[in-house]
């Protein structure tokens, strides 16, 4: 059917944009998720996808600016993730011991950790962003709310045109 193959595109167009490796693909989704590395943007991206909706996600690093492809999708379309810095400490720290590298890189010590997601939530502030808090929550729940976030702010949209339109003369 017509839907089987909007969602097997959708998964495909985010394979292709996982971790910001197609930045014009950012103007062309219907989401893009935006966070540090290990807030779930990858599984997320995927579970979302399989919905239907064409998701891109990119990694925030600390002190890069990032692409300037990000700027031309619309702002309504792009939602922060975020993580309380123990739980991402614990994460990261379980990833090196994973990979077989030294747990005292920076990429698991607290204090960078917390100079990473002071930058993110920065850049979450300035462009306002919603901004969606992953500790302790499961994909399939953050997922949920996501959509949820997206929902309300369509209702919000739809309500703002509404609101705009020039009042009828016999009022």
């Amino acid at each position: 059917s017509d839907e089987y193959f909007r969602r097997i595109e959708a998964v495909e167009f985010s394979v292709k944009s996982d971790d910001g490796k197609e930045p014009r693909n950012f103007r062309k989704a219907d989401l893009v998720l935006v966070g540090v590395s290990r807030t779930s943007k990858t599984p997320l991206s995927t579970l979302i996808a399989q919905r239907g909706l064409k998701v891109a996600n990119l990694p925030l690093v600390l002190g890069i600016a990032p692409p300037p492809e990000l700027d031309e999708a619309p702002a309504d379309r792009i939602i922060g993730l975020t993580i309380a810095v123990e739980q991402l400490c614990e994460i990261r720290q379980a990833r090196l011991r994973q990979l077989g590298m030294p747990s005292e890189t920076n990429y698991a010590l607290r204090e960078h950790v917390r100079e990473e997601l002071a930058y993110a939530h920065d850049l979450f502030d300035k462009r306002g962003w919603p901004v969606i808090d992953v500790t302790g929550r499961a994909v399939e729940e953050t997922a949920m709310i996501v959509l949820d976030t997206l929902r309300e702010r369509d209702k919000g949209s739809r309500g703002n045109k509404s609101a705009t339109k020039p009042a009828n003369s016999s009022d």
